[in-house]
Order: structure tokens, then sequence, then C-alpha cells
């Protein structure tokens, strides 16, 4: 079973080499298959380290044309559209954004997915190979939140906090709205999977599963035996022990966060640099502790990084209470899950920045941004 580790350096020239070895058009034809020609560039867009915009542009310097180019700007704009729903809704991203989600028979985790006892050999292998390397391919996320939403009737918010500690590439906003969009209080309709659809996509040939039926089949079945146990999910994080930063005060302070981990940010100005990983947001979103060694080992890509575990309440006290060097001294990124950093916001670098707002479905967003790109 392969391993996908080594497919995540953290040291930011292996991640620039990444960015340069895309080939858009081969991407675009296998990207939906198991084996095919994915970019593996998910973990560094969800930290922070690279961007969207500084992808596309790359991929053109590269002289690939914005047409062969199309269905990987398609692609990097759901995450943008994630980000924008994020931003209008904050708190909301944790409710069901459409509809309720139809057919909800409990709110817990399914036993046989967190076991990697499904039954269906690819799937069990994939959710070992999630746990031993963070990562999981986008064809086999929406077929577990198939699994466990509309074949298992699990509310989607449980098994969505579940994947979401496992990943490295973890993002409230992709990762919960792609949940609904497979449950259906997110999209118009549920998205289902059968096992030929699974066998096609991971190259592989079983039969005789629970999913071994035709789409209209699966659609109308009971819960099957085997997703029928149900177990509550205890998940925390372990952050490391850190001293309180030391700060010049005389500088203004960069934070960084685990959402926000770019180098390139401000990189020559003489400024005090913090890593704040607060235990109150690890709390609410808890990650594992391989995320949170893939998030100490990128930080270490800026120089000078102080990294501190705690509130940011605790960096203010270092400013006496003083709210004009907090003002004007304490810089961040503009991201809905640290909205209430105080001080100056930087715009994160979007590769559609007009196009703002809450958008109902991906298609109505995308039109506007084919315009913005015109």
């Amino acid at each position: 079973m392969q391993k996908h580790n080594h497919l995540f350096p953290t040291d930011y020239d292996s991640i620039i080499a990444k960015i340069i070895a895309i080939h858009p058009e081969k991407y675009s034809k296998t990207r939906n298959f198991l084996n095919g020609d994915i970019t593996y560039l998910s973990p560094y867009i969800s930290r922070g380290v690279i961007s969207t915009k500084q992808i596309v542009e790359m991929v053109l310097k590269n002289g690939f044309s914005l047409f062969q180019s199309e269905k990987l700007i398609q692609e990097l704009a759901w995450r943008e559209y994630y980000q924008r729903i994020w931003q209008v809704q904050n708190d909301h991203i944790w409710d069901d954004l459409k509809q309720v989600q139809p057919d909800v028979e409990h709110h817990k985790m399914l036993d046989c997915l967190l076991h990697c006892k499904t039954g269906i050999h690819v799937i069990d292998e994939q959710i070992n190979q999630l746990y031993e390397s963070g990562y999981l391919h986008n064809h086999i996320r929406m077929y577990l939140a198939s699994i466990a939403c509309n074949i298992g009737k699990a509310h989607w918010k449980i098994p969505a906090k579940w994947l979401y500690y496992n990943l490295l590439d973890g993002d409230i906003a992709s990762n919960n709205c792609s949940w609904q969009w497979v449950a259906g209080s997110f999209s118009s309709k549920k998205y289902y999977c059968n096992q030929e659809n699974i066998n096609k996509y991971t190259n592989t040939h079983q039969t005789d599963t629970f999913l071994d039926h035709s789409y209209e089949q699966v659609a109308a079945m009971q819960v099957p035996d085997i997703l029928a146990v149900k177990t509550s999910l205890k998940l925390q994080s372990n952050l490391p022990d850190t001293k309180i930063p030391s700060l010049d005060l005389s500088k203004p302070t960069l934070l960084y966060n685990s959402y926000n981990l770019d180098p390139a940010w401000r990189a020559h100005e003489n400024v005090n640099r913090v890593l704040l990983l607060e235990p109150s947001h690890f709390t609410a979103n808890p990650v594992s502790e391989k995320v949170v060694q893939f998030v100490l080992e990128l930080s270490k890509n800026i120089p000078g990084i102080q990294v501190f575990a705690g509130e940011i309440s605790e960096i203010l006290t270092l400013y006496n209470e003083n709210e004009i060097l907090i003002n004007e001294g304490i810089i961040s990124k503009e991201h809905p899950a640290f909205a209430y950093y105080p001080g100056i916001k930087d715009q994160r670098d979007w590769m559609f920045p007009s196009v703002e707002g809450y958008y109902p479905s991906f298609f109505n967003y995308w039109k506007k941004c084919m315009k913005s790109m015109q």
C-alpha cells in the first residue's frame, strides 16, 4: 500500500518544486482517479504556506495557457468559494447551510469507519492510510461522507470532525461544506456512490459488498448491519509546552497561526514573528499529533519565529493594555477562524479578489470568476 508521508516535505524549496511540477492537462484528465496526476498541494494551501493565486501564476509562467489550466483553476476556485462562505457565515459554518440534512438518524460516528472495517477493501486501506499519512484523495472523502451520512444516516458534523482531526490539509470551510454537499444540506440532492463507481476510480475489482448494487438500490436501502454500530468520538489536541514570547515592543508583531504559515509574508521587515497556537481554538477544533507536528515543521521556514501555545490575551498583556500599541503594532492575515485578533489585518492572496460574498452554488460563483478572468 502506498504511503503518502514522503509526498509532504515541509521545506519551502520542495513545496515550490511541487508547484513547478504541475502538468494541468494531465491533472485535468486523471484527477478523479486514486492514482491520478494530482498536485498534493492541499496541505500547503490550507496552512497558508502558499496561495491559490501563487499556484496559478507559476503554472501560467511555466508556459501553460489559461485554457489548458482551466480545470486546475476551477478546482482551486472551490477552495476560495468555501472560504468566501466561511467569511459570511462565520460560526454558522457548523450549521446545515441550505436546508436541514435529510434522513438523519443519529449524531455519532460509525464504528466501522473509525476502525477501518467497512468490508470495502480500498476504503478500509484508505482510512488506514489517512491515520498513517494525514492525507486522503478527494474522491475517497466523498465516498466516506456518502457512506457515513447517506447510507449510515449520521449527521455530517461528527464524522466531519473526525476527518478534520486527521487531515494535514484540514480546513474547516472546505471540510464542512464538502460534507454538507454530499449529505444534502448544502446541495439539491445527496451524493451516492456504489461499488462499481469505487472500483472504477480506485482501479479495484471487489464485488458482493453492501454497495454492490445500482444507485437506485443504494439510495433506497436500509442501514446495512455493518454500518449500524455507532460510537462517540473523543478527540483532543496535544500542543507543545512553550514560554511566553519575548517581544521588542518598538517593532510590529506578526501573528501566524495554523492557517497562516506563509514564509513570504512581510519577509523583509524587521518585526517580531509569533506562531500562536491557541488552546481554545484547538479544543473547539481538535487535530492529531501528526497535524500539530506538521504545523510546527512548516513554521521552521519562517526565520526567527517564536512558537507560543497560549491565548491571544496573554500576548496582549505584554502590551500593558496599550490600545494604540496593540492596534498599530499587531499584524495578522484576515481569516474567519481568527477574526477576533486585534490590530492590522492584511488581505490574503486570492485568485479572484473581486468575487466576494455568499453565492448559493459554486456554479453561480464560478460564472463570476470566469468573467473576472476574461
